[in-house]
């Protein structure tokens, strides 16, 4: 009996490891308050999967983070964008975790991190210290939380990666996060795949009528349908304690009872990531902001969230028949929403054809493909994009019309603007733009100048232009004044901006000295701490010099005293 018991603990405890083979109360919470989520692990964000969770710092910055376990800094990031300053830590299980939007480093790690700016006279920073620099042990502060880089507010980005530096979600490894709340579904869309297939007599993509239950399913009304079909849902989640429309973490379709695709979003790579583009409908995207994720795989679609794709997830649906098919979308808390839909099987000799604007150009998704007209030329190589098309290129008064920015790219292509037409001086001040989308503003795009060509590198169609900058960046100071004595002031802080292709660099010296000075791109200032005892004369002048992406410089000097 003994032994019988034994047998089924360890078959029960294989089987639990099985289902979940990430290390349980390894790692920690970061903060020391209740974990509520701004942000779910590989939601849908503008070209990306989120790479970790988003975790609310009570609307402020400042608060203490921990190291989720013991381990070693291993990299350590500061960047303008993205996760603005960033730590890595490295653990002896093998996995890393990330902490990013910080606001500062704990004492011993903002020391290390200071000395290589001043070293390297940059705010910008990479480093990999070695595994012996910086050991961190067990629930050790190592920063404070903030609202760098690309944040839209504070809040501790937090990730949990592999040894192949896939992102998992933290939430596998035991973090909890209270939900018990079900899913909520948008819309539904159906997608007649092929010229014969149709839904409701059209060939289109076709919103469905959407009906929630009083049981929290959804049903859709009867549809008339023939021949290959996809379908689409908008949907997303809330936790108990926040109102953020938060990603879903599994979705399974079922036809007649059989499952037809499953989409699990627990771990992706990074290289993946770009790919996201093609689980939704990005037309749809881009001129309704909102996401449909599409519950088919079409081709050219690597990414490794799918599994029991039957069909690659289209059904079939026959003349005459009665059939149906299901969706069902869970939260982490396997909370789920189930939607309905019946089919009807009628086959229509009057469809409304989907319509496809004709151009002078056709795109093979597999092939290289060269465009050039009057001073224009764009080269896209092979693999650009997902699928064929016919593209709109058009070429006007420096002015290049590039179809619309509806398509996906998974790969950079190169816009090319002759300019020996311009003047010596003019050639100096001129960049590629991107229209926005009614023409009326002007966006930099990041521009390089060989000769009498101005290049530059996207993944977005649309329209471009040449524009110029004549305008020189502004520099003013934000809490002090010429001559003014600065003996009680902590920081230095100066607002610099720049009207049309942005700040590209700045340097700052005090007495031919340079100073760190960390640049805030959201609120256009630099900020120096006098705590970094670099200021030690009595009579000191400042010296800013910032250029913007086309050469314009502004300098800016002014003296204060210090005691």
């Amino acid at each position: 009996m003994r032994k019988t018991l034994t047998l089924f603990f360890l078959c029960f405890l294989q089987l639990i490891s099985a289902q979940n083979p990430y290390p349980q109360n390894y790692f920690r919470n970061p903060l020391d308050i209740t974990l509520v989520l701004s942000g779910t692990f590989a939601e849908l964000r503008s070209n990306h999967f989120h790479s970790g969770l988003d975790i609310k710092t009570q609307q402020k910055e400042g608060l203490k983070i921990y190291t989720a376990a013991e381990g070693y800094v291993s990299r350590i990031k500061i960047s303008h964008y993205g996760y603005g300053k960033a730590l890595y830590i490295t653990h002896p299980n093998g996995y890393t975790t990330v902490y990013a939007h910080l606001k500062k480093f704990s004492p011993k790690i903002e020391a290390f991190v200071k000395k290589m700016q001043y070293e390297q006279e940059s705010f910008t920073l990479e480093h990999f210290p070695n595994p012996e620099d910086l050991v961190v042990t067990t629930d050790e502060m190592i920063a404070y939380s903030g609202n760098t880089g690309s944040s839209g507010g504070p809040h501790l980005h937090f990730e949990i990666r592999d040894k192949q530096e896939r992102p998992i979600n933290p939430m596998l490894f035991g973090l909890d996060v209270k939900d018990t709340r079900k899913p909520t579904v948008l819309n539904v869309f159906a997608y007649p795949i092929g010229p014969e297939s149709h839904v409701n007599d059209t060939n289109k993509r076709t919103k469905l009528r959407l009906i929630p239950q009083k049981d929290g399913s959804y049903k859709v009304e009867q549809i008339r349908a023939y021949g290959k079909i996809g379908f689409g849902i908008v949907s997303h989640d809330r936790q108990d304690f926040a109102a953020n429309k938060n990603g879903v973490n599994n979705i399974q379709t079922f036809f007649n009872g059989n499952k037809s695709l499953e989409i699990d979003f627990k771990r992706f790579s990074f290289s993946e990531t770009k790919h996201l583009n093609r689980l939704i409908d990005y037309e749809y995207f881009k001129n309704n902001k909102s996401r449909i994720q599409k519950l088919f795989i079409q081709p050219n679609n690597p990414l490794s969230l799918y599994k029991d794709a039957d069909n690659s997830g289209y059904i079939i649906v026959e003349d005459s028949t009665a059939s149906v098919y299901r969706v069902k979308v869970n939260d982490y808390k396997n909370n789920d929403s189930w939607i309905t839909i019946p089919i009807e099987g009628r086959k229509s000799d009057s469809i409304t054809p989907n319509h496809i604007e004709v151009t002078d150009h056709f795109l093979y998704a597999d092939q290289a493909l060269t465009l050039q007209e009057e001073n224009v030329t764009v080269e896209i190589p092979k693999n650009t994009f997902y699928d064929d098309f016919f593209i709109d290129f058009k070429v006007n008064n420096d002015t290049l019309v590039l179809h619309k920015a509806e398509i996906p790219a998974q790969k950079s292509f190169s816009i090319q603007f002759n300019i020996d037409h311009y003047t010596g001086e003019d050639k100096d001040k001129l960049f590629i733009g991107v229209l926005s989308k009614y023409g009326n503003k002007v966006y930099y795009a990041p521009t390089t100048k060989k000769g009498n060509i101005l290049n530059c590198i996207t993944k977005n169609l649309g329209t471009y232009t040449l524009a110029t900058d004549i305008e020189s960046p502004k520099i003013k100071p934000v809490n002090f004044s010429d001559g003014k004595w600065l003996s009680k002031y902590r920081y230095l802080k100066v607002k610099i901006s720049d009207k049309l292709s942005g700040i590209k660099n700045y340097r700052a010296t005090i007495n031919g000295k340079w100073i760190l000075m960390e640049y805030d791109p959201k609120k256009n200032m630099l900020v120096h701490d006098f705590n970094d005892n670099i200021v030690t004369d009595t009579k000191n002048i400042l010296k800013v010099i910032v250029i913007d992406n086309v050469g314009n410089s502004s300098t800016f000097e002014t003296t204060f005293y210090r005691k």
